[in-house]
């Protein structure tokens, strides 16, 4: 008996690459306001700790307070960076230079066919979201998705519950007969707060993050013909994530991924 109800994908860095440009993009950012910062694929693994690219920005200006004038509004320069940063990256976005990832599109179709619901958690902008699932599934694609939850519908980033709390309330489903997909240590501790359990594709940004009570740790969604690398966790004899994987993994007796060390209140679900 079919256990899985609904597939919740995050976006960046798990529906597809979309990191390299986001950091490809602030560059670009900083050296149209002349300023003296390039953030180094290392450099920027780390600031993905912060989630969300305007809260990213402007705690990096504040760590970096020496580096301005001292008359100068870090609040309002980061607001205009990350403006200019967001405008160079969606039309990076929009000339549809993003694919999706090995094995996104496959589940996608597999999901459907199965009857199985689709949705996002996600603090991307609804307008980002839009254009990158339009570009890989065509026109009808927000079609495909029942609840798409944006920076635009929840406030708290990651490692907040809130956008996954969110997405669930709006499926009208349990976590239990949910899976969350995601990529970073803010995403598993967000979608473990939710009482979600969690399939990890790790990237060149995310792999030294902390991926503890992660259902499955892999490389990536992977194909029939092209398996995936399991990091961590059970992947019950299969090479790629199926459904039949995802099955096996809500109804095993691991560890369930329901104690949470997220103890803050949940500030502000919709705007």
């Amino acid at each position: 008996m079919q256990t899985l109800k609904a597939i919740i994908f995050d976006v960046d860095g798990t529906l597809a690459n979309t990191e390299e440009t986001h950091r490809q993009a602030f560059n670009s950012a900083f050296e149209e306001f002349n300023l003296n910062f390039f953030w180094s694929e290392s450099e920027y693994a780390e600031l993905l700790a912060i989630s969300g690219g305007r809260e990213r920005l402007h705690v990096y200006f504040k760590n970096h307070r020496d580096a301005f004038p001292c008359e100068t509004n870090l609040r309002e320069l980061s607001l205009l960076v990350h403006r200019r940063k967001s405008e160079i990256y969606r039309e990076k976005l929009i000339a549809g230079q993003i694919g999706f990832r090995c094995g996104i599109k496959r589940l996608i179709d597999e999901a459907r066919e199965r009857g199985i619901k689709l949705a996002i958690a996600t603090a991307s902008s609804k307008a980002n979201v839009e254009t990158l699932l339009k570009n890989n599934l065509g026109d009808n694609a927000l079609d495909i998705f029942e609840v798409i939850v944006t920076c635009d519908i929840v406030q708290d980033k990651k490692p907040s519950p809130a956008a996954y709390q969110f997405a669930l309330a709006e499926l009208g489903l349990t976590p239990d007969v949910c899976i969350a997909i995601e990529d970073t240590s803010n995403g598993r501790k967000a979608a473990l707060a939710a009482g979600l359990k969690t399939i990890i594709t790790t990237h060149a940004f995310t792999t030294n993050d902390d991926f503890d009570s992660a259902s499955l740790v892999v490389d990536q969604l992977g194909e029939p013909n092209l398996p995936f690398i399991v990091e961590t966790g059970e992947n019950f004899g299969r090479d790629y994530v199926d459904i039949e994987l995802i099955d096996s993994i809500l109804s095993s007796d691991a560890e369930s991924e329901t104690e949470s060390d997220w103890n803050e209140p949940v500030l502000s679900v919709a705007k």
